[in-house]
């Protein structure tokens, strides 16, 4: 299921089919205009984009550009536009209503936020135009970032398994639903940067002044 975070919730509404009464409760909030008819016209198309997309024959960049804003007006959007306010208005109330699922959901969308700064802290700076001039050079340019993260979470995937073994083996039971909260993006054990070595007793006396080989303590008179 897709289940984003949406922006400005107390703003959004809640749409049910035509025709349902509406508690007094959520009045304020809720509009009984959702044209059912028209999603059962047009469901065997909404199934046949569906499909489509699912199945490779068409992106899902062609089929919002093809049924985007734009396309207003044309019956398998306002269809689409219909079913999308009845599914926003059940994720709604599961958000609202159910803790567990908000804050499964919360936790599931951290970790993707998580694994997004994994990314920026691996690579700092920019892509240059030498690097990005088509679209595969791109793509190669992310797999190998993606291939990246990849390596820091399976290391830490291995720490953090061996630590749950030893303390395993010493009987300190680990609840299953904690270490289901536990991420592999940490980077405090990571060297990101690698190590710097400046090896200064090599080539000190070329780069310090020259001793004398007696101190002078005092002054003749």
């Amino acid at each position: 299921d897709l289940c984003p975070r949406l922006k400005e919730l107390k703003q959004r509404h809640l749409f049910v089919p035509r025709g349902t009464k509406v508690p007094a409760e959520i009045a304020a909030v809720c509009e009984a205009n959702v044209d059912v008819a028209l999603i059962e016209k047009h469901w065997d198309s909404l199934v046949h984009l569906a499909a489509s997309v699912m199945s490779g024959h068409a992106s899902a960049v062609a089929a919002l550009a093809r049924f985007g804003s734009a396309a207003q007006g044309d019956p398998i959007y306002e269809a689409g536009v219909q079913l999308g306010r009845l599914l926003r208005t059940a994720f709604l109330a599961d958000y609202f209503v159910k803790d567990a699922f908000r804050n499964e959901l919360r936790r599931v969308l951290n970790r993707g936020e998580a694994v997004n700064a994994l990314k920026r802290a691996i690579y700092t700076g920019r892509i240059s135009p030498a690097q990005a001039k088509r679209v595969d050079e791109m793509q190669a340019v992310a797999d190998a970032l993606s291939l990246m993260a990849n390596i820091v979470m399976a290391w830490n995937t291995s720490q953090m398994q061996a630590v749950l073994d030893r303390w395993s083996n010493r009987r300190q039971v680990i609840p299953p639903e904690l270490i289901g909260k536990i991420a592999p993006t940490r980077l405090e054990s990571i060297n990101l940067r690698g190590v710097f070595r400046f090896p200064v007793d090599r080539y000190a006396d070329q780069i310090l002044p020259s001793r004398p080989n007696a101190s002078i303590t005092g002054t003749n008179g």
